[in-house]
């Protein structure tokens, strides 16, 4: 039995041509779309790309950079195939194309849907690579003589200064780390000697913080250096001081930023997908509907279009018999010289086998 079957007569075949070459070029819009977010999000990516570590992280705008450009030639193709279907002698031509038109669509929409949701799970990929990116970046921090690494320092500024963060967890993070470039210490200062030899990897560890942790709302002059110590600055009290430096992290913001991005982006592949859907499902009406016309021979009567010729299961069942019937082709071709008549088979022993032509006496 078929499968939300419908009776269409010759206008609304027409009328349903016309409409899905219509929504087919839109798809073609769509496509661009997907490829246009797919491109942004690499772009944004690439742009924090010193401050993450290397991933899989690419493989989102990808997926979606990759779907929009077969949106397109696939929806390009699907217009000018509808737009020949308004005439049953026109799709005579394209009929033994439509079937595996269809398969190839069903696909595409699928890796749609596929890609919207992959915009929902890559968060935890993304903040492992921010936390290691970000991580290496404070540490190489004050390394602006070192090829490779001299423009680390702007970029970690730049950071926390437009995304109002500090550090990778937050400001503590660079009590831990050495982030003063050794060229800038007077070794002749006893304050300095003193705080290099009572660190065990004599690195000169301070709590302080760069310039761009400084927020500049602020009323008072920024505090860099001695912040958890009350009693170096007057009226101070770092625990409730909430203004003087950005207690966010870098990676929580730009998690959150990123996260914003890919949400907008997953509703809106979920919302092509729907869309994409709808055409797939018009086109097996229109497929189906114009099938029936040809093999009844009356081009101006009605026809029925359904999704599927049989129920769900009995599809799933002869779908599966096919795949089982080529898997057992595959075995036989396998083995088919081995049964060849004109070949023999020898066992010399038990561990090799001989395998010898009969002479085929020549033809006369």
């Amino acid at each position: 039995m078929a499968v939300l079957k419908v009776k269409f007569t010759k206008t609304k075949r027409d009328k349903l041509a016309q409409i899905l070459w219509i929504l087919n070029w839109v798809s073609v819009v769509s496509g661009i779309i997907l490829f246009s977010l797919g491109l942004f999000l690499k772009i944004e990516i690439k742009k924090r790309s010193e401050v993450m570590a290397k991933g899989d992280i690419n493989s989102v705008p990808n997926m979606l950079i990759s779907v929009g450009v077969i949106a397109c030639i696939i929806n390009f193709l699907g217009g000018k195939i509808c737009y020949d279907c308004s005439d049953a002698n026109k799709f005579s031509r394209w009929k033994l194309v439509m079937l595996p038109y269809i398969v190839c669509t069903f696909c595409f929409t699928f890796s749609i849907l596929v890609g919207a949701l992959m915009c929902y799970t890559m968060r935890n990929e993304l903040e492992e690579s921010l936390y290691l990116g970000l991580r290496d970046a404070i540490k190489f921090y004050k390394d602006t003589d070192i090829p490779g690494r001299c423009f680390l320092k702007k970029t970690v500024d730049l950071l926390q200064i437009g995304f109002r963060c500090c550090g990778n967890n937050g400001f503590r993070d660079w009590f831990e780390i050495q982030w003063v470039s050794p060229r800038y210490l007077n070794m002749a200062s006893k304050e300095v000697l003193d705080r290099l030899k009572s660190n065990v990897d004599g690195k000169f560890l301070v709590d302080g913080v760069p310039f761009s942790c400084c927020n500049p709302s602020s009323p008072r002059p920024c505090i860099q250096y001695q912040l958890t110590n009350n009693s170096a600055h007057y009226n101070y009290d770092f625990l409730t001081e909430e203004l003087n430096i950005w207690t966010k992290g870098c990676r929580e913001a730009l998690l959150d930023y990123y996260t914003g991005i890919m949400r907008s982006i997953g509703i809106a592949a979920l919302l092509i997908w729907l869309f994409e859907l709808s055409v797939l499902i018009g086109v097996r009406y229109l497929q189906t509907a114009m099938k029936n016309v040809l093999l009844l021979g009356d081009l101006e009567g009605e026809s029925d279009g359904w999704l599927l010729e049989n129920s769900f299961v009995e599809t799933a069942k002869y779908n599966i018999s096919i795949i089982k019937n080529l898997g057992k082709a595959n075995q036989i071709s396998t083995v088919s010289g081995i049964n060849d008549p004109n070949i023999n088979v020898q066992n010399t022993d038990c561990d090799k086998t001989n395998i010898t032509t009969k002479s085929i006496p020549a033809a006369r």
